[in-house]
């Protein structure tokens, strides 16, 4: 079994049912679907599966079905980032009951006048109370949308209190000096990156590859920067059709919706809005991918 996430992962966006629970055929045939196109594995509930808008008991229940619809244990990682901490450990201990292993852990992110060490305290607390060797611990970095940075001191830390416990990082602050940083303070974590245009030179800095949302809608695109094709100027330009945008999030259902001809991709939880159509944005899109692959 993975020792730690390394490859090609996507922060698998979530669909929904019309009562606006979890679709999970559909969210099991995506899986499979991006599977096919070389996908490594999936994360479930991280940002871009709007992970905020679903508690434990949702996420529990989403993850044994993917299990009984045939996605393995080995090939899922689900977000498990909570202002309480409480749920954090609650969900750990729940899903290393069902088999899954990596886990992406936000710190707490309400209050955002916290200091390093309580961040490290609070990292510690979950992994204490879980007390199982077999996690594996993702420290999910995304500064910009939490309010709350890791610390690189406290990645090291951690990392040197816990071994393989604390198995990586997700560095989604979209700054490569930052994944530099992270890299030098703690070699021996497996860093991840979510900013698709940093995939090729992080993986050659060392990086364990990628967790990232475009590969939604793009998955053929990220496997070339996976594999090293110099295809950054058009990853960069896709990027910019879905992050120039209101919400990164509906857009990126707007054009699922329009790549699989199924509106019901459009919903999403409230706070957010559904976009009404994607069409227009996916022909901007299929002139980025179609070229890149070649």
């Amino acid at each position: 079994m993975t020792e730690a996430i390394r490859g090609f992962w996507v922060a698998s966006a979530t669909p929904l049912a019309t009562d606006g629970s979890v679709d999970i055929a559909k969210l099991a045939s995506h899986a499979k679907q991006l599977f096919s196109k070389g996908v490594d594995g999936v994360v479930l509930f991280g940002t871009t599966g709007e992970g905020t808008s679903f508690n434990v008991t949702e996420r529990i229940a989403t993850i044994e079905a993917m299990l009984k619809a045939g996605i393995a244990a080995e090939r899922i990682g689900i977000g498990g980032g909570f202002p309480a901490i409480t749920d954090s450990i609650a969900l750990t201990r729940a899903v290393l009951g069902l088999g899954l292993r990596h886990i992406l852990l936000l710190p707490p992110y309400f209050d955002r006048s916290v200091t390093a060490e309580g961040i490290e305290d609070a990292f510690a607390a979950i992994i204490d109370a879980v007390g199982d060797d077999r996690l594996r611990a993702y420290l999910y970095h995304i500064p910009q949308i939490s309010g709350v940075a890791i610390p690189t001191n406290v990645a090291a830390s951690l990392r040197k209190r816990y071994g393989n416990v604390v198995a990586g990082l997700k560095d989604s602050s979209g700054d490569f000096k930052q994944f530099q940083a992270f890299r030098a303070a703690a070699p021996e974590l497996a860093i991840t990156v979510g900013n698709e245009a940093d995939i090729t030179r992080a993986i050659a800095a060392g990086g364990a590859g990628t967790i990232c949302g475009m590969a939604n809608i793009a998955p053929e695109l990220v496997k070339a920067m996976v594999d090293g094709k110099d295809v950054e100027a058009r990853m960069q330009a896709a990027i910019d059709i879905v992050v120039k945008s209101p919400s990164f999030l509906t857009t990126l259902k707007a054009i699922l919706a329009a790549q699989t001809g199924d509106a019901s991709w459009l919903r999403v939880r409230p706070p957010l809005r559904a976009l009404s159509d994607g069409t227009a944005l996916k022909r901007k899109l299929d002139q980025l991918v179609e070229p890149a692959i070649a």
